[in-house]
C-alpha cells in the first residue's frame, strides 16, 4: 500500500523549509530573533513530511479567496 502525501490534500497549504540563507535574510528583513517566531512542533505530519528539522524555519503558503496568497513562518521546536 502506497502512502498518502499529506501535501496533496486540499486543505493542507504549501510547507517548505527554508535554506539557512533564507532563514538568515527573512529574520534580518523582519529584525527578530529566529525564537520570536511562531512555532511549530518536529513531530507535527507536515513536518515530519518534509524532513523539518528542529531549529528549521518552514515557510507555510496558504491560498485566500479575500488576500490571494498568505506567506507564514513558523520555528521548529
Amino acid at each position: 500500500m502506497s502512502k498518502v502525501s499529506l501535501q496533496n490534500h486540499i486543505l493542507v497549504p504549501v510547507h517548505e523549509v527554508l535554506k539557512k540563507d533564507e532563514g538568515e535574510e527573512l529574520l534580518k528583513t523582519l529584525d527578530i530573533d529566529k525564537e520570536q517566531l511562531p512555532k511549530i512542533k518536529v513531530d507535527d505530519p507536515v513536518a515530519k513530511e518534509i524532513g523539518a528539522k528542529i531549529g528549521d524555519i518552514v515557510r507555510i503558503i496558504r491560498e485566500s479567496p479575500t488576500a490571494g496568497k498568505s506567506v507564514v513562518y513558523r520555528l521548529v521546536v
